[in-house]
């Protein structure tokens, strides 16, 4: 069986301060949760001290997003091995990336080669827009969004990192796939797609999220599917009872509480 993992995308909020206070509030509730893998998110100025109180314990640090290149004259970017003194994991193309901030397929790619470089684990998003779905474009177009994203990695690599797939249209509008449409888009799609590129095995071992507006009222009925190995939460993730009972739902919905 896989193990579910669960990372609390903070996007931009919390302050260095603030985020301290949320993880002192989750933690201890977390710790007894040992079954699901449990991964915060933070802003950039947040994660060292995020990181740093986490240390020694079972809930995992990520980031935002990093900077292919490991160092250079790139002003506001932040390279692999800076993200890797203070994090595990790292959010690579979020669909607010690609939408606000230009980033492509091949953006996408080249940050998760520089990601394995660094000895990051990638969380890697893909989704549909809300009029690519209206048009019965979502599995062709998440498809083709796995296929570019692990472009050139090796079948080590991909049964190693993280896919989310996260419909634009669901996230931060409380609106939210079908706990039966989520599954098919994980299993039939998502993880179709592996399948087809790296073969059965490799496809069995790669955990698959969902994200948008997974919140503590539906989060049992979608990580009970059988190919949703978890999710990447949002604004759900910033308080920490809900937080905590995302977690606690996960674990009781695959038979691990």
């Amino acid at each position: 069986m896989r193990a579910p993992i669960l990372a609390g995308n903070w996007k931009m909020n919390k302050t260095a301060a603030e985020a301290v206070e949320l993880v002192k509030a989750m933690q201890p509730e977390l710790a007894t949760i040992t079954s699901v893998e449990q991964v915060v998110v933070p802003p950039y100025l947040a994660v060292p001290d995020v990181s740093r109180l986490c240390s020694g314990t079972p809930l995992k640090v990520g980031a935002q997003d990093l900077f292919w290149e490991p160092k250079g004259a790139y002003t506001g970017e932040v390279a692999p091995n800076m993200v890797a003194e203070f994090c595990s994991y790292v959010v690579i193309g979020h669909s607010e990336r690609r939408e606000y901030f230009g980033e492509t397929d091949e953006s996408v790619n080249r940050k998760i080669k520089a990601a394995f470089q660094a000895g990051l684990t990638p969380i890697v998003c893909v989704g549909e827009r809300l009029e690519q779905r209206q048009a019965g474009q979502t599995d062709s177009w998440v498809a083709g969004q796995v296929r570019a994203a692990l472009q050139g990695l090796s079948a080590t690599q991909v049964a190693a990192l993280v896919l989310a797939y996260e419909p634009i249209w669901a996230i931060g509008t409380g609106l939210a796939a079908t706990d039966e449409e989520a599954e098919r888009v994980c299993g039939a799609v998502v993880r179709a797609t592996v399948a087809e590129v790296y073969g059965v095995q490799v496809s069995e071992a790669v955990r698959i999220q969902y994200g948008g507006s997974v919140n503590a009222e539906n989060a049992y009925a979608i990580m009970s599917q059988p190919n949703i190995d978890g999710g990447l939460v949002g604004g759900a993730s910033l308080k920490a009872e809900s937080f905590v009972a995302i977690v606690a739902a996960t674990a009781k919905a695959k038979g691990l509480a």
